[in-house]
């Protein structure tokens, strides 16, 4: 005990807060973005839907590095726009903390989004059209019907876009890099230290970050079951 205690004390702890200030902020970006990307993708026609809907999918079944490029060939000082947002805003992105936020919330969203938008597809209509006869604005409804009735869709996915914001370490590698105390995340912390064969480190923030899952995942099914405590399960 004595000895895990002082490898503890030993230990620099930045990696573990970096993780968490990015996935709680990558998952509140997309949380809000998601599920007005879902609203929006579903009021759309079926040719619209599908164009938006593949654009919006497509960072989840690219690899990680390969957003990552495309992130870099955005936000880079060299490029354009990195230049302009830099010079003009005072903005970095690459090789920042904002960049790993930014490669977590590219890489993450698509889950969210996914997630919501089978979650409104599965609500009754019947719901809305009696909104609608009591004179509800679609704000109102929005948040005050399809909001609630899809809860168990929206949890899943918050649950999934946090567990994918921690997790990032393709894209935040070449976007933000693996600067110390800066831009270095627990999955880049257990990348460098595997690298150098400290399995000892590693173990432990691998340890970390399936507790930090675990409990999240827990808390959020215990939340989403209150819900469907008084419905008969077959």
């Amino acid at each position: 005990m004595e000895e895990l205690m002082e490898f503890m004390r030993g230990l620099d702890w930045s990696p573990l807060l970096i993780s968490l200030k990015t996935g709680v902020v990558a998952t509140i970006l997309s949380f809000f973005g998601g599920i007005f990307a879902a609203r929006q993708v579903i009021k759309a026609g079926p040719k619209t839907k599908a164009v938006l809907d593949g654009i919006l999918t497509l960072p989840m079944v690219l690899p990680p590095t390969v957003a990552g490029f495309f992130l870099l060939l955005i936000f880079s000082l060299r490029r354009p726009f990195g230049a302009a947002l830099y010079e003009g805003c005072g903005i970095k992105v690459v090789q920042t903390w904002l960049g790993c936020v930014l490669a977590a919330t590219v890489i993450a969203f698509p889950l969210m989004y996914r997630n919501a938008r089978a979650a409104f597809e599965q609500v009754d209509a019947n719901l809305i059209y009696a909104a609608r006869t009591l004179g509800m604005s679609e704000i109102k409804i929005f948040w005050k019907v399809v909001i609630p009735s899809a809860r168990p869709g929206i949890l899943s996915g918050t649950i999934l876009t946090f567990a994918r914001a921690m997790g990032e370490y393709g894209a935040t590698s070449m976007l933000a890099g693996n600067i110390p105390k800066k831009t270095g995340t627990i999955s880049q912390k257990i990348a460098m230290v595997i690298q150098n064969g400290d399995y000892k480190t590693a173990g432990f923030w691998v340890m970390v970050i399936m507790v930090i899952a675990f409990v999240v995942v827990l808390l959020m099914n215990l939340l989403g079951s209150g819900k469907n405590k008084q419905k008969k399960q077959w």
